[in-house]
């Protein structure tokens, strides 16, 4: 039949090639149409990705600049900075936060000006309102460096403890970041706190030698650093001739149960005590710093009664001297004692 009809056979041909072409094309396009669609609906239907977490700034800290008081020393401040930037060389720029609970922001033209500083400002918190603010909360957090300025210690414990701005602290220190203060912003730091918040005014070295537990009193789970447990900070204490109260404030300690030895740390004005991250202390400044131990019951600390207490362990350390904290020298210190309200020998 295709040798009688040739031209219908050829026209059949050409037809079948036309119609295998439009169906491959049709096939082309319905692919290309059905894997968009397929796309689509995956994409509808896939997870969201996660929000970014939070990432605090990575610090080659903890450390501590401890101030006694009186004009800063400034270079403490730099050291501080410097300790959590990874050296005083490093590219590193930090956030510097000073927190008080009343007073002005002149801290911030002498920090700002110092090397490796980003931001620096002051935060005056003076409620457990404020002090739990969420906008505080994200800026303390974000800082590499705090130092509280001196100010009234008892205040500092009832607006902040307990708050988030005690959090945020925490959470910069946990993150290698520097806290540091001076005066009554030194002496919170420690684990026992004489809180001045029985009194007007802070007690007297005769008046607590006298009484032990007249207008004394004491807070306990603030902060609680690593290498300053054990310990109960003072300061202005050659200037104001603190020895006796702080041994008064270790021999209650032991007294009350709290603990069955307590390390005094005393500075003196225009002087700071630097803690390395490793717990070892340098005295920088003008002053001394004094480490004064009661490893033993006192002989007599009562209420209304003189305080008694034989053989207190004084190490003097002068500036640019360093002292361990982790371990206590085993020399190297003078034995004072108390008998009835009075020193045997001179203490300083």
């Amino acid at each position: 039949m295709t040798k009688a009809f040739p031209n219908i056979s050829r026209h059949l041909q050409n037809a079948k090639n036309s119609l295998l072409r439009v169906v491959n094309q049709i096939i082309r396009r319905l692919t290309v149409e059905l894997k968009q669609f397929l796309k689509d609906i995956i994409a509808d239907h896939q997870t969201p990705p996660p929000e970014p977490i939070y990432q605090l700034p990575k610090l080659a800290g903890p450390v501590h600049n401890l101030g006694g008081g009186g004009t800063d020393v400034d270079d403490a401040i730099q050291w501080m900075i410097n300790q959590v930037r990874g050296g005083s060389n490093s590219d590193i720029k930090v956030n510097v936060l000073v927190i008080r609970a009343a007073g002005k922001d002149d801290y911030n033209q002498l920090i700002y000006s110092m090397k490796g500083v980003k931001y620096v400002e002051t935060l005056i918190i003076r409620n457990r309102q404020e002090a739990n603010r969420t906008d505080i909360f994200d800026k303390v957090r974000n800082a590499g460096v705090i130092f509280f300025a001196g100010g009234d210690q008892c205040e500092y414990i009832r607006h902040w403890k307990n708050t988030k701005l005690e959090v945020a602290i925490k959470s910069v220190y946990d993150q290698g970041g520097a806290i540091g203060g001076t005066s009554a912003g030194a002496m919170i730091q420690s684990e026992y706190v004489y809180d001045s918040c029985a009194c007007v005014d802070s007690i007297e070295t005769y008046e607590a030698l006298d009484d032990p537990y007249r207008n004394i009193t004491f807070t306990y789970n603030f902060f609680q650093w690593k290498h300053l447990r054990g310990t109960i900070i003072d300061t202005h204490f050659n200037e104001r001739k603190r020895m006796g109260r702080i041994m008064v404030f270790i021999a209650r300690q032991i007294q009350d149960g709290v603990a069955s030895t307590a390390l005094g740390i005393a500075i003196s004005e225009e002087t700071s005590l630097l803690i390395d991250q490793y717990g070892i202390a340098k005295v920088m400044g003008k002053g001394a710093a004094y480490f004064v131990l009661g490893d033993h019951p006192p002989e007599v600390c009562e209420k209304g009664t003189p305080l008694t207490y034989h053989d207190y362990k004084i190490w003097r350390v002068p500036q640019g001297d360093t002292f361990d904290l982790n371990k206590l020298p085993s020399r190297g210190y003078y034995l004072r004692s108390v008998k009835r309200g009075r020193f045997d020998l001179d203490p300083y």
